[in-house]
């Protein structure tokens, strides 16, 4: 059994920030106390003074294109930067192709990711207008939800079949995420824009096309259905202030039924961005304004909204730079989520503790994730140390996505994400990966 010593490290964890030693042995955190007594010839010692230890961020909101899509990206490539970013447990969606709408094509996924995912790894099972018998058939201790799509985006899984709808939300006790824009709304604002322009619709429209209208009216209609059928909702990437509005946090995140997320695009970019990243930060929702941006702050901060994801859904270089029309949706950001908000951090938006409530504790909280997304004795060595004095700029040469850019380059960082450990496994440090282990089957209480 494999045993490593992290010394003099500032643990964040649970609220608070201290300085302790974590003790791993195999694949889980034996110890973690102000001074470990053992003989360290036979440890592995790393000495972090300086450095931050926190638990590996658990993303519950990733597109890695695999099976169908993989000139884009695959689950081998898109996990390993994602422990390079200090994400070491993913939660991926049904939208590939095939479309992961079968038990038997949820499951193909489940054997592709134990051959080649870098981190731990769940899958959704998509939802359809049709398929609710086999939605049914989801086992809730080994996959991690449900998804549905209540505005189209990539792979057009739309969900708009209202009686069907509500037969999914009185039928399963699982939770329940859902991509909210209204379709309707969409497809009337387009036209107009469309008709005066055609296919060279200036990218700065895309927030008034995926408007706060679209994005509330079907925010808002989904939470009506769920108080109406009790079901158990989480809606992915708000977007708009107003939709902020529609959630509580009166009361502990275990007891809520009705969750929500942000994206870290819609915390750093607003509409002036589009001038000089254009097609590049198209993203379904739009990133829309300053005062949005502001808004989805303030609604993290005080915890109306839960927990905060990446949505990461590459696209290569030649097809984002199309035409508005023909440019899809979607950027990678699994390599560079975490130090972006690291700068939140020093930046004094955000705590180092908040943060990590955000990206580890909660999304174990709300997925009831075994034994993952935080520093205790007995839970899996899932841990990231990170040098808060670092900075470093993203250049192309630097980025590990298989699409080979980032909607970061010429950003500059003041962390560095060092070490990453997975299931107790030294699996990416300062710039090297471990290639001969593998993540696990995330499993959950339920």
């Amino acid at each position: 059994m494999q045993k490593v010593l992290i010394k003099n490290a500032l643990l964040i964890n649970e609220g608070k920030s201290f300085k302790r030693d974590l003790l791993i042995e195999g694949e889980y955190i034996s110890q973690i106390g102000s001074s470990i007594n053992i003989d360290e010839s036979e440890v592995n010692v790393i000495d972090a003074n300086g450095s931050y230890l926190l638990p590996g961020a658990i993303d519950d909101q990733v597109h890695f294109r695999e099976p169908g899509l993989t000139h884009k990206a695959n689950i081998g490539t898109e996990s390993r930067a994602a422990v390079a970013g200090g994400i070491t447990s993913f939660i991926e969606m049904p939208n590939t192709v095939p479309q992961a709408t079968t038990q038997e094509l949820l499951e193909d996924k489940f054997k592709t990711a134990s051959e080649s995912s870098y981190a731990n790894y769940s899958f959704m099972f998509g939802g359809t207008n049709d398929n609710l018998e086999e939605l049914l058939k989801t086992n809730p201790r080994d996959v991690a939800g449900i998804k549905l799509f209540l505005g189209s985006s990539t792979g057009n899984m739309l969900v708009d079949n209202e009686e069907v709808l509500e037969k999914i939300f009185s039928s399963t006790d699982l939770i329940i995420s859902v991509h909210c824009e209204d379709e309707g709304t969409i497809k009337k604002n387009f036209k107009e824009q469309f008709d005066k322009y055609g296919d060279d619709i200036p990218i700065k429209l895309h927030p008034k096309i995926r408007s706060e209208e679209a994005c509330y009216l079907s925010s808002s209609k989904a939470i009506a259905l769920a108080k109406k059928t009790g079901a158990r909702l989480h809606i992915f990437h708000l977007s708009t202030a107003k939709e902020t509005e529609l959630f509580r946090n009166d009361i502990p995140l275990e007891e809520k039924k009705i969750t929500a997320e942000v994206c870290v695009h819609h915390l750093w970019f607003e509409e002036n961005d589009y001038d000089t990243k254009g097609t590049f930060i198209k993203w379904n929702p739009a990133v829309k304004t300053a005062n949005d941006r502001a808004g989805l702050w303030k609604a993290l901060l005080d915890d109306r909204i839960d927990v905060i994801a990446t949505d990461h859904a590459p696209h290569t270089i030649e097809e984002k730079e199309n035409s508005y029309t023909k440019a899809p949706s979607g950027g990678p950001l699994v390599q560079h989520a975490m130090v972006a908000l690291l700068n939140k951090v020093s930046e004094g938006v955000i705590s180092i503790e908040k943060l990590v409530q955000k990206m580890c504790h909660n999304p174990a909280i709300l997925f009831q994730v075994e034994k993952r997304g935080y520093l205790r004795e007995g839970y899996y060595a899932d841990l990231v140390l990170v040098n808060p004095n670092d900075p470093w700029t993203v250049e192309k040469s630097n980025v590990l996505y298989k699409c080979g850019w980032s909607p970061f380059e010429g950003t500059t960082f003041n962390s560095k994400i060092t070490h990453t450990f997975v299931n107790g496994n030294l699996i990416y440090n300062k710039g090297q990966f471990n290639d001969t282990i593998k993540g696990k089957r995330l499993l959950f209480n339920r």
